[in-house]
C-alpha cells in the first residue's frame, strides 16, 4: 500500500476535513496513536517531497513507520495537528505559527532542533523584469495571511518601493506603508492563489512552497528574493504541546535533519529551497 495519501483540501472545510482524514487514516488506526505510524501532515513542495524521501530512503532504517498526509492551504494542518487527527505538521515558520496559535486559541509548537529548510519569499511578474519597471499605480498581489503579508511588505520595503512605519513587525498590513511613491495597488489573495494571479496583477509576493508547485524558481525566475542569512522563517516540525518528546517524533526530526537530507535538498532545489541546519 502507498503510505502517502495526497488530500486536497479547502480553507476551513472542517468537515472535509475529518472525513478526508478519518477516510486515509481508516486502515492505520487513529493518527493520535502514539503505537502506530507517525502521521505528519505537510505541504506538497517542498516539505511533502522532503518527507516522501525520508520515508522511501531513511525512516525504515531508522525503525519509524511513516504516513505523510498533503494539503493545499495553511490552516488544515495545524488543525488536524490540534485535533488529534495528525500528530505532526511540517509546513510552516514560527512568526506564522505564534499568529495562528493567538487567533484560534490552539497550542501548536515546534519541536526542538526540528528547522529544516528555508523557502526564499520571491516577488513575481509577467509584466516586467525589474522592479523598477512597475508603473506608477500597479497592482501588486501578496499573501492574505498576516506573518506572510508582513513578510512580503518587508520585502517591498527592503528593495526600495515602499517604507513602513517604523517598529513594525510581524503583522504589517497594506495600512502600515508609510510611503509609495510608485502608488502600488494591493491585492490580498489566499497564498496559494498567489501563481494564478500573474496574468491578472503586474506582480505578485509569492511564498516559495507555491511558486515551485508553479514551476517558477526563487532563485532564477524571482525579481528579488530573500536572503537566507538571519532569516526568521525556517520552516519546521510542529506537534501540540507535550507531544514534543514522542520517540518517533524525535526520530523524525533527527532525519529531518540528517546529511542526507542537506544533500538531497541542495541537489534538487537547486537554492530554490535551502537547508536551515
Amino acid at each position: 500500500m502507498r503510505n502517502t495519501a495526497k488530500i486536497t483540501t479547502t480553507v476551513l472545510v472542517a468537515g472535509a476535513l475529518t472525513l478526508g482524514l478519518g477516510a486515509c487514516g481508516s486502515d492505520k488506526g487513529s493518527a493520535g496513536d502514539k503505537d502506530g505510524p507517525l502521521v505528519v501532515a505537510a505541504t506538497p513542495t517542498p516539505q511533502g517531497q522532503i518527507l516522501d524521501y525520508v520515508q522511501k530512503n531513511l525512516a525504515k532504517k531508522a525503525g519509524l513507520d511513516l504516513e505523510v498526509r498533503e494539503f493545499t492551504d495553511y490552516v488544515t494542518p495545524n488543525t488536524a495537528v490540534q485535533q488529534g487527527e495528525v500528530f505532526a505538521n511540517y509546513f510552516q515558520h514560527k512568526p506564522y505559527l505564534d499568529d495562528f496559535n493567538k487567533k484560534n486559541g490552539t497550542d501548536v509548537v515546534p519541536v526542538p532542533n526540528g528547522t529544516v529548510h528555508l523557502e526564499p519569499l520571491g516577488v513575481y511578474s509577467k509584466k516586467v523584469k525589474k522592479l523598477g519597471e512597475l508603473k506608477d499605480g500597479a497592482t501588486v498581489a501578496v499573501p492574505n495571511d498576516t506573518t506572510n503579508e508582513a513578510r512580503a511588505l518587508k520585502l517591498l520595503a527592503d528593495n526600495g518601493l515602499i517604507e513602513l512605519k517604523k517598529g513594525v513587525g510581524y503583522e504589517a498590513t497594506p495600512k502600515d506603508v508609510a510611503k509609495n511613491p510608485k502608488n502600488l495597488k494591493f491585492k490580498e489573495l489566499e497564498a496559494a492563489q498567489l501563481p494564478r494571479s500573474l496574468s491578472d496583477v503586474d506582480a505578485a509576493v509569492i511564498n516559495g512552497n507555491y511558486a515551485l508547485e508553479a514551476e517558477l524558481s526563487p532563485a532564477k525566475d524571482a525579481l528579488v528574493a530573500e536572503k537566507a542569512k538571519g532569516n526568521p522563517y525556517g520552516n519546521f516540525l510542529a506537534v501540540k504541546k507535550g507531544d514534543e518528546n514522542d520517540p518517533r517524533v524525535k526520530k523524525l526530526a533527527k532525519l529531518l535533519t540528517s546529511p542526507e537530507v542537506k544533500k538531497f535538498i541542495a541537489d534538487k532545489y537547486d537554492g530554490a529551497v535551502v537547508a536551515a541546519f
